[in-house]
């Protein structure tokens, strides 16, 4: 593995310096196995897991704030911005949350204040420190008709609980830029749900400042010109706009293949391809696009190793399982150094 001393290369963080921020997902495990990796290329972090309901709250008189407090002192000590990961999701959510002392359903007035109070405990604590939070994180429907997806949440309160958990994190800090965030962003169907949802919030006057595109994309999808739609769709709102998760699997997501231990030449100069040309279109909405995350840092550490595979590897960032720069990294610093 490298050595701090072995990092010569630009950082992404200088390379990108004019455009947005460059951040990692990290983890207590690998803010240790990547620290070099992380404090030279990155400027930017958001916790993978550490900062969701189940993580933080796992009873409703208990708090534990150990892990989540390990990455906020990472991002000090290396002086990075942070992203809080999430307040408000359908899963990784405590069941307690939800019912009363009999097991049965809470009433909405008592899952609101629970709400209340998750949100002012938490985002009061970190207000020093985190400067975006992604207060609620996939409610929209992936397929039909329906607006937004069937949840514990949804069942509840309504579709109102949504303005109200950014209600509580702006009072709890009116600094924090407050984003709704979701995956298969670029994807028409849902694209057009995200912006109605959205939309419907700021002319509620809901305290909204942002739409958080995950990026979960592949080598072969999205389109291009899905990504490009889809972002100037959501910047028509106003919003700034971060990609908050993003990589590039070497599959697609239907793609089922097992035969490969390491990753293929020819595989490798695509996804080179591809983070070119997605990096390309991202600096052309720089104005509008205020901070890019990868959902990891290197190929070491993925959440794609298994899924949605058992037992297969990915590798989907630019730096590679011994931290060494990927082709997909040299075509990108060509390309900008270029332009």
């Amino acid at each position: 593995m490298r050595q701090a001393s072995d990092y010569t290369e630009p950082a992404l963080k200088t390379i990108f310096a004019e455009d947005f921020k460059i951040g990692a997902a990290v983890n207590p495990m690998t803010i240790q196995s990547q620290e070099h990796l992380l404090a030279y290329h990155f400027n930017s972090i958001t916790a993978e897991n550490e900062m969701k309901f189940e993580s933080l709250h796992p009873l409703e008189d208990i708090y534990n704030f150990k892990l989540a407090d390990q990455l906020v002192a990472f991002a000090r000590k290396h002086h990075m911005a942070m992203r809080g990961h999430t307040l408000v999701w359908h899963n990784q959510t405590t069941d307690w949350l939800f019912e009363d002392k009999k097991g049965g359903c809470v009433s909405k007035e008592t899952l609101l204040a629970r709400l209340k109070s998750h949100i002012q405990t938490v985002v009061g604590r970190y207000k020093e420190d985190i400067y975006a939070w992604d207060v609620v994180n996939e409610v929209i429907a992936d397929e039909g008709e329906e607006l937004l997806r069937q949840s514990k949440w949804l069942d509840i309160v309504g579709p109102e609980f949504i303005g109200k958990a950014f209600e509580f994190a702006h009072e709890a800090d009116p600094k924090a830029l407050l984003f709704y965030n979701d995956y298969n962003e670029s994807n028409p169907l849902k694209r057009d749900k995200i912006y109605k949802m959205v939309k419907s919030l700021l002319e509620q006057g809901v305290p909204i400042h942002g739409v958080g595109l995950q990026a979960h994309w592949n080598l072969y999808d999205p389109d291009l010109d899905e990504i490009r739609a889809a972002i100037e769709k959501y910047a028509s709102l106003g919003l700034q706009l971060q990609l908050t998760e993003l990589d590039v699997s070497m599959f697609r997501f239907d793609d089922k293949r097992m035969d490969l231990k390491v990753a293929p030449a020819e595989l490798l100069e695509l996804q080179a391809e591809r983070y070119e040309a997605m990096f390309a279109l991202l600096k052309e909405y720089r104005d509008v696009i205020s901070s890019v995350t990868f959902w990891g840092a290197a190929d070491d550490y993925t959440w794609l190793d298994g899924f949605p595979v058992r037992g297969r590897k990915n590798w989907p960032f630019l730096f590679d399982e011994r931290h060494n720069p990927k082709p997909a990294y040299h075509q990108l610093l060509n390309a900008v150094t270029k332009s």
